[in-house]
């Protein structure tokens, strides 16, 4: 479970070979006790449970960045590690 990314205490990752369980892009966020998946091509909330600040801050930071997170999501479900992309500031 590769770390893409971490700002205001969230932590961004991607999990290898995970277009399964959503079929779908996306990633997945932590926040303390707090866990969600969002799609990288709406920035919905698919799965989980994530205080409404934080994700509008992790929704903000995917339409930012949806190009190389979708290049990211590409490489994580090929096996390969993604790289890292620049936080919210």
């Amino acid at each position: 479970m590769p770390t893409i990314s971490m700002f205001y205490g969230i932590v961004i990752y991607l999990y290898y070979f995970d277009n399964e369980k959503h079929n779908l892009p996306h990633i997945h966020a932590r926040f303390q006790d707090f866990t969600a998946s969002f799609s990288i091509e709406t920035a919905d909330v698919l799965s989980g449970d994530f205080p409404k600040g934080k994700a509008r801050m992790v929704q903000a930071w995917i339409e930012i960045h949806r190009e190389s997170l979708m290049a990211d999501w590409n490489l994580a479900v090929n096996g390969e590690p993604p790289f890292k992309i620049e936080p919210l500031r």
